[in-house]
């Protein structure tokens, strides 16, 4: 059992786009789904640091020096000059990061893509976004993805028109991300990876888009049955389905099922990334995973709380080697197909990862038991490392190892913290 590396593996998405229903999520608006709900008292102050605290991560240099790294990429960039994106999840760890590396390409290289930022809170998308909130390439749009009626309402009022190609890209992020997430809203768990999912599909259907991305997960692959070292696109381990917990990679699969069925029925085009646990310096505050927590206690200069053997043996990405994985499977995969995102340089053990991250900050390793709630959400998967070859096939490489990832991701939020 993983006591904490569990679920979180698609740091893509956001528990707030979602049904991320637990107030206790998001600081500032509560569950953020009533534009009239004013911010609860004394959030105000907060939602002004959090803010800071992006304008300074998008200041450090070296956050910049990534994000030019993955602007830089060669990649089809023309398919989305003059277009439009919409991301779900937003303010989740990719989906901001994904946004930061195409404000920067509308900057400097004159991309003329523009965002439709969706998100169930427009206070927690102010703070992440207070650098772009005034841009005319930038729309963030509150709304409930699981509740299509609230959904078109809310692209209506923000200008689109809903018989046309209003939107060319929909990369659909939005999910729970984390343990604690897992064990305390498991319905909102499946329904924003099946309910929220097919309604973005059908609206991307309905304006003929050009593309759809549906972010799934290593999760899908359930437990290794002792058979391949790497898992492929094509494997299958074991899932208990039966359980509060299965909830995520079921509905992750069952998502998966229905892009194919909007592929055969409505003739979309659909492509699948299949992200691991992506780490990097938009994690958000209240991410539960083993490795969030890892880096937080590293940039506090704590000790690092290890809450099992550390045996279990994972893929990790860095968010921007994420980020550059979710592109190239946007503009170069193949309809219907799915890429999974990791690096062999990534992999290692949760006992390893603790003590890279406790060295570096001069700490040492503890050992702590894990919580009831916590416990509840942790994946049963003990080995888990994905096999890439399909994605390097379409030229992406990994360009940043463990270490170098997690220096960089500690670094920066040291600088701006």
């Amino acid at each position: 059992m993983d006591p904490y590396t569990g679920p979180g593996t698609d740091p893509a998405m956001d528990p707030d786009t979602g049904p991320g229903t637990d107030p206790a999520l998001d600081p500032d608006t509560g569950p953020g789904t009533d534009p009239g709900m004013g911010p609860k008292p004394g959030a105000g102050s907060s939602m002004l640091r959090n803010g800071v605290f992006e304008m300074r991560l998008l200041e450090s240099k070296l956050f910049q020096e990534d994000l030019a790294y993955v602007a830089s990429l060669d990649l089809p960039w023309e398919k989305l000059e003059d277009s439009s994106i919409m991301i779900s999840g937003a303010t989740g760890m990719i989906g901001s990061t994904l946004i930061h590396v195409l404000m920067k390409k509308n900057r400097e290289d004159r991309l003329n893509c523009h965002i439709y930022a969706l998100g169930r809170s427009e206070g927690k998308g102010q703070q992440r976004f207070m650098e772009y909130w005034d841009d005319d390439s930038f729309t963030f749009i509150q709304c409930d993805i699981d509740n299509d009626e609230d959904l078109r309402k809310a692209v209506r009022n923000a200008g689109l028109c809903m018989d046309m190609r209003c939107v060319d890209y929909i990369f659909h992020a939005a999910s729970n991300t984390h343990p604690v997430a897992y064990a305390t809203d498991p319905i909102g768990t499946v329904l924003t990876n099946i309910i929220g999912l097919n309604n973005l599909l059908r609206f991307a259907a309905d304006v003929r888009a050009k593309r759809f991305a549906f972010a799934s997960s290593n999760e899908i692959y359930g437990e290794n049955r002792g058979d391949v070292e790497l898992f492929d696109e094509k494997y299958c381990g074991y899932i208990d389905c039966n359980t509060m917990r299965a909830g995520y990679p079921e509905s992750k699969r069952a998502g998966e099922a229905l892009c194919q069925a909007y592929i055969r029925q409505r003739e979309l085009d659909v492509v699948v990334p299949r992200f691991t646990r992506s780490f990097g310096p938009t994690l958000l505050k209240t991410d539960t995973k083993a490795l969030s927590q890892f880096i937080h206690k590293g940039v506090e200069g704590e000790d690092i709380v290890l809450k099992s053997a550390g045996t279990q043996y994972y893929s990790y990405t860095y968010v921007c080697d994420a980020v550059a994985g979710l592109l190239t499977v946007l503009l170069k995969g193949g309809c219907g197909e799915a890429y999974n995102i990791a690096d062999v340089s990534c992999d290692i053990t949760l006992k390893d990862l603790a003590k890279i991250i406790a060295d570096y900050a001069g700490k040492k390793v503890v050992f702590e038991i894990p919580d009831a709630t916590e416990a509840a959400g942790y994946s049963k998967a003990t080995k888990a490392r994905l096999d890439s070859r399909k994605l390097q096939g379409l030229g992406w490489t990994a360009h940043f190892d463990m270490k170098t990832g997690l220096v960089h991701t500690i670094d920066i939020l040291k600088e701006i913290g």
